[in-house]
């Protein structure tokens, strides 16, 4: 008997960089077809991805062992996150989602809303009760998903070039 569709969440390797790196380059292109301006100006870039998963910050989806979808998870560690136009809703620690892109081949099976239950869970693992995350104004897609996870918009963060909206989600 097959399983399908069997889905897992892993640390990243070495191994993943390439298909990765692919992921990386449809959802830059995804984002420039949508009318975004993020992603725009050459990050993320194939070194990025190299740095993400040889500091264990990359993490991915499998879906009957294929890669999905790529997150970046960085704990305690966006220095743009102390300066918000805002307020975020705890001090303490918290996990950093960034570079979330989803592979064309699995595109629009919900795997983006998935992966954040996935970041939840290994959060909560961690003994951390905090998510933080930001997005571009104009990335409708990622504004949905966390309006629909719950997240609480906090202010805004000024990253990569650009002002993001800063969201925040307190696990209980």
């Amino acid at each position: 008997m097959t399983h399908k569709n069997e889905i897992h969440f892993r640390k990243a390797d070495t191994t993943d960089i390439n298909i990765i790196w692919k992921i990386i380059q449809q959802s830059i292109e995804r984002r420039r077809v949508d009318g975004s301006a993020q992603w725009q100006n050459g990050y993320p870039n194939l070194q990025t991805v190299e740095s993400d998963v040889s500091k264990e910050f990359g993490y991915v989806l499998t879906v009957d062992g294929e890669v999905a979808v790529f997150v970046a998870l960085i704990f305690n560690d966006e220095p743009a996150y102390s300066s918000i136009e805002g307020e975020w809703l705890t001090n303490g620690e918290f996990v950093v989602v960034h570079r979330v892109a989803v592979s064309e081949d699995f595109a629009g099976q919900g795997l983006a809303k998935k992966l954040f239950d996935y970041i939840e869970d290994f959060t909560k693992s961690q003994n951390v009760s905090s998510i933080k995350v930001d997005t571009n104004y104009d990335n409708l897609a990622m504004l949905k998903i966390l309006e629909s996870k719950g997240y609480s918009y906090c202010g805004e963060v000024f990253l990569a070039g650009g002002v993001r909206k800063a969201f925040e989600k307190v696990l209980i």
